[in-house]
């Protein structure tokens, strides 16, 4: 990937052609972990969990709570044995105990007691690509919607949640999947 052309195509494309210092962090810690971890993997999935994050995020790109904090919705409210409410942080809003459950034994690093370590970038990039990859959010991952006979960008959603906003990310991820795209 030739990340000088990445960044000037979605600061002009998808940021109103400025980018925050926050938002290259959180953008860059995404492509490293990629480089790092998937680089082999289909660079749809990579597009894919850009527009996810930069839905998610609110186009920050640095991970964030939950607007609401999950008041009103059946995992807004405490719950034992720490009396934590698990609400959406990060990247992709990771929600549910049973979810911070699952990303704590992927990540060796205790979500369950303290929430808020979704809020560094250091745990929530690999939360997002371990979620996405493995579909350990709905039971659904990349491979479902990404691979050698499927480019389904609308359903991919499901990856994550239902189909809320599907095609609004979808447009998203394509933009990103142009901006990763360009290797020259």
């Amino acid at each position: 990937m030739n990340r000088e052309f990445f960044f000037s195509f979605v600061r002009t494309q998808l940021f109103g052609g400025k980018l925050k210092q926050a938002q290259v962090n959180g953008l860059t810690a995404i492509l490293d972990y990629w480089d790092a971890h998937l680089a082999a993997k289909d660079d749809r999935w990579l597009a894919y969990a850009l527009g996810t994050a930069h839905h998610e995020t609110d186009k920050t790109f640095g991970p964030i709570r939950e607007y609401g904090r999950g008041k009103g919705k059946a995992y807004g409210a405490p719950t034992a044995p720490h009396g934590h409410v698990y609400y959406g942080r990060g990247l992709v809003q990771l929600t549910w105990k049973d979810n911070y459950q699952k990303m704590s034994s992927k990540l060796s690093v205790d979500l369950v007691a303290d929430p808020d370590l979704a809020l560094s970038l250091v745990n929530a990039v690999p939360v997002m690509f371990l979620g996405m990859e493995q579909g350990l959010f709905t039971g659904v991952g990349f491979g479902r919607y990404f691979n050698a006979t499927r480019d389904d960008w609308v359903n991919a959603r499901r990856i994550i949640n239902g189909t809320d906003k599907a095609n609004l990310i979808a447009d998203h991820a394509r933009m990103f999947y142009a901006a990763i795209s360009h290797t020259v």
